[in-house]
């Protein structure tokens, strides 16, 4: 299985990554109401930082972004699975398909750990820059100022001034 079709069925929710259960379900080839059995079998294994219950609200606004219709579909809020989640899930399920899948899943939420710590360098390093830019903008804007305030005051003359006594 692609990385980039596991990725694709990450979300980002309650500010963690996550996968849904129907999205699972699909991908260890089992229903989503066998997963969801597992998962109530072995509710001990599950705290809520490995697996929550999506609220109506964050249902509602992530079926947005499925298209999905507003009749038929689901009866139960979705399970959302975090990353130690999806790996107790293999445990639970204990079928070759799910020990496979799993592996490409776990693989799938390092790559995106490793792209977003990538992006949080590269944040860093700009952030960095902008500074560094802006104070040597600071430095040129204050020179210029510096430049226009001479501009206005009377200028002493350079260059050989001849007295009157000595034409005499």
């Amino acid at each position: 299985m692609e990385l980039q079709v596991i990725q694709n069925k990450i979300y980002e929710i309650r500010g963690q990554w996550v996968m849904l259960d129907f999205d699972l379900a699909v991908l260890y080839d089992t229903e989503t109401k066998r997963l969801k059995e597992a998962v109530r079998r072995n509710n001990a294994r599950f705290p809520s930082d490995f697996m929550f219950e999506l609220s109506p609200d964050e249902w509602k606004i992530l079926r947005t972004q499925f298209a999905t219709s507003s009749w038929g579909g689901l009866r139960y809020l979705p399970f959302a699975f975090t990353e130690q989640g999806v790996a107790m899930l293999a445990s639970v399920l204990k079928s070759e398909t799910a020990i496979q899948v799993n592996i490409q899943i776990v693989r799938a939420f390092i790559a995106l750990r490793q792209y977003a710590l990538g992006y949080a360098e590269l944040n860093q390093k700009l952030d960095s820059f902008m500074i560094e830019t802006n104070l040597q903008f600071n430095d040129i804007y204050q020179a210029l100022t510096e430049m226009t305030s001479l501009k206005d005051k009377p200028k002493n003359r350079i260059g050989y001034l001849a007295n009157k006594n000595d034409d005499e």
